[in-house]
């Protein structure tokens, strides 16, 4: 095995065990706060929030950005997230990961 391979282990090890937190958590808000009556290990990551996915309407999206930003402690400025963070479990695992940065003047 080569270092670079022995120094890589350890990162994957990392991303992979904070990817799995942020999906816990990101099922956790959607039984909790959403009200998804489904276990949370039959939570796809590829499964649609809305729709015939989980079911989700618009005035969940609405409850949904309030529990990621008050159970998760992001904060979404206006716009910055766009509807494709919110299309499936994968998406939202994805948004917790990395939030976006605010722009424009209120980014100084």
């Amino acid at each position: 095995m080569s270092a670079d391979e022995t120094s890589l282990e350890p990162a994957l090890a990392a991303h992979l065990a904070r990817r799995e937190e942020a999906l816990a958590r990101v099922r956790r808000v959607l039984i909790e706060a959403l009200k998804v009556a489904l276990p949370p290990e039959r939570i796809e990551l590829d499964a649609p929030l809305f729709g015939t996915g989980l079911g989700l309407d618009s005035i969940d999206a609405v409850e949904l950005v309030v529990a990621i930003e008050t159970e998760l402690g992001l904060t979404l400025a206006e716009g910055a997230a766009g509807p494709h963070a919110f299309r499936t479990v994968h998406s939202l695992v994805e948004l917790v990961l990395d939030p976006p940065r605010p722009r424009g003047p209120e980014a100084t």
